[in-house]
């Protein structure tokens, strides 16, 4: 009996010190994998560098903590105090995240400076044979403003959050195409310049077209397997309400055979052409817009054709191929 306990222990203990190594050097590759973001251009690939980088969680996760993170991509500066990534051993294709405000973001072609401040922001994205099966952000106390000046709110809302669901029915194995359907909310939304406050205000989006391996994400000729896979962004829904005043807008976008974008966008309102008189004058306003019924009410059609934009038949701007 007592040799039996002896072997147990043994193996036990054998099995403790395999894992702990096991783990000391995934970890030490997870902690590899992200310091090496910093030598990435910021151009084709974000650059991210940290002030300090820990993976920590033994023994049953990896959580990696960068504090002072700085992300660069294009002209965009993303500054943020603080960064957690964690993935449970059982669960490797889970990925939680949640980061330490405020942001702050700087544009280095135009100068502008922004911050976004929060109380939490927690990000959940799950994968499923490399297709993302959900990913969702939620943020709390959020607010927006333009410090390039002093602080100035642009907006703050109470809750916002972002989410994205994997669409079966519509993968499709043999093109290797998959699809989402995007949804957003934000509560009580107070946005000064257009004198907006406790508007609530949704988005419901679907996105097909895209590789079902989110590893290709990246690929440069993206755009045009989109394209070439028939992708199309399905606006099913943008509502945005308050006391006085509602936004509906609906349509769908694709691309062409020339990579220029070809859709329509249907918008009804009300109370939001005298909202936003001051930011959008006379005759881009109605063009945008449309003309007031009888009953104050207000619809329109966008539409997207050969490199143009129209309201209605009349032209109003060009837009250059994407691709």
């Amino acid at each position: 009996m007592k040799k039996r306990i002896i072997i147990l222990g043994s193996v036990v203990l054998a099995v403790v010190v395999a894992w702990s190594l096991a783990w000391l050097v995934l970890a030490g590759l997870v902690k590899q994998q992200i310091a090496a973001q910093a030598q990435a251009d910021g151009i084709t690939s974000p650059q991210i560098t940290c002030q300090t980088l820990d993976v920590g969680g033994f023994p049953f996760r990896f959580d990696a903590d960068c504090t002072q993170a700085s992300i660069v991509s294009g002209d965009m500066v993303f500054d943020l105090p603080g960064l957690r990534a964690s993935v449970r051993v059982y669960a490797p294709t889970h990925m939680l995240a949640s980061a330490l405000g405020p942001l702050q973001v700087s544009d280095t072609f135009t100068g502008t400076r922004n911050s976004v401040s929060w109380s939490t922001l927690e990000a959940s994205v799950r994968l499923s044979d490399w297709r993302i099966a959900r990913a969702s952000v939620s943020g709390r106390d959020v607010v927006w403003s333009d410090t390039l000046f002093g602080q100035n709110q642009i907006a703050a809302t109470p809750l916002v959050e972002l989410h994205l669901f994997d669409i079966p029915e519509q993968h499709d194995a043999q093109r290797q195409t998959a699809a989402l359907a995007g949804y957003m909310l934000a509560n009580d939304l107070a946005y000064p310049a257009l004198t907006l406050s406790d508007t609530n205000a949704e988005v419901q989006l679907e996105l097909s077209g895209l590789p079902d391996d989110v590893r290709n994400w990246g690929d440069p000729n993206l755009l045009p397997s989109l394209q070439a896979a028939d992708g199309q962004l399905k606006i099913i829904a943008v509502r945005g309400t308050d006391a006085g005043s509602t936004l509906d807008a609906a349509g769908a976008l694709a691309f062409d055979a020339q990579g220029q974008i070809d859709g329509q966008i249907t918008i009804a309102s009300t109370g939001v052409a005298e909202r936003i008189g001051p930011l959008l004058e006379e005759p881009w306003r109605t063009l945008v817009l449309g003309a007031p019924a009888p009953d104050g009410s207000y619809a329109n059609q966008i539409n997207f054709r050969s490199g143009g934009i129209y309201s209605g038949l009349i032209p109003i701007a060009a837009l250059p191929p994407l691709y």
